[in-house]
């Protein structure tokens, strides 16, 4: 017998009666993300552009810190030091980066609804209306999604506290929910 998505028999609890993912463990899947990603993409740079390349991180952190530092006490943003906080890279850096990451983000995400952080903490990405995968588009929007859910001071990522889905913006655009499993 065909079934509607919205008409899903509620003996499939997990789909009918989701437990939203909220702020503080989708926090954590995305901590682990970015230590696993450093754990690549770090080696990978200094193989490439030497050990200075590590040295440019340092120097560029330290730049940051002396700009909100001078912000704080100014209250103006320093954009000399804002803007010199770059590394020399070319475009192996951008590949290694922002493409790898956003590739292999985007393949957990079609293959497996998750990413490495997301499995070990037991929560996945589903379709909003239906609780079911998110279709391959759907992930596509919802990673590019980030970048709107950023821009304005994170907004987007913290509208998950409030949400009563548990959504940010970046999920609302993409139409997914983020699960336990």
């Amino acid at each position: 017998m065909d079934q509607k998505p919205d008409q899903i028999p509620q003996s499939e609890s997990a789909v009918a009666n989701p437990v939203y993912a909220g702020f503080w463990i989708r926090l954590g899947a995305s901590t682990i993300d970015s230590i696993l990603f450093l754990v690549l993409i770090i080696p990978l740079l200094i193989g490439i552009y030497g050990i200075d390349y590590l040295l440019d991180l340092v120097r560029i952190v330290e730049d940051l810190n002396r700009a909100l530092q001078l912000w704080e006490k100014t209250g103006n943003p320093p954009m000399n030091l804002i803007l010199s906080a770059k590394t020399e890279g070319g475009v192996w850096e951008f590949l290694i980066t922002w493409v790898m990451p956003a590739v292999v983000i985007i393949v957990f995400w079609i293959y497996r609804s998750a990413t490495p952080g997301k499995m070990m903490v037991r929560v996945k990405i589903a379709d909003a209306k239906t609780g079911h995968e998110p279709s391959t588009g759907q992930v596509i929007w919802r990673y590019f999604g980030y970048f709107v859910s950023i821009i304005p001071f994170m907004l987007g990522i913290l509208w998950v506290a409030f949400d009563k889905r548990k959504q940010g913006w970046h999920d609302k655009l993409a139409g997914t929910i983020v699960v336990k499993t």
